[in-house]
């Protein structure tokens, strides 16, 4: 599977802060920090059980473009895993050589 450029992707947005922040996970394990990212809205509203997040934040599904998720990504030292609603992962990207 390969994820266009141009492909929206859903996400989990932080709303309660200054300004609107995509959601990153780390997996310990591996000592990975990533962003989950969704091919659909659905997906990604059943996946929010899976997330840790902070209680009392507030949290929405949001759309962005591939393109722009992987800039804001590595801008900020984190890869995207695309998941399904069961947290497999089916990508990561950037792709890795």
């Amino acid at each position: 599977m390969t994820v266009d450029p141009d492909t929206w992707l859903y996400v989990a947005i932080q709303k309660n802060v200054p300004a609107d922040k995509i959601v990153g996970q780390v997996d310990e394990t591996h000592n990975i920090s990533y962003i989950p990212a969704f091919l659909t809205k659905d997906a990604a509203q059943q996946a929010m059980f899976h997330l840790r997040l902070e209680k009392q934040k507030k949290y929405e599904i949001q759309a962005i473009i591939c393109d722009d998720l992987i800039r804001h990504a590595t801008e900020g030292g984190f890869v995207i895993f695309v998941l399904d609603e069961d947290g497999k992962v089916l990508e990561q990207l950037p792709q890795v050589s």
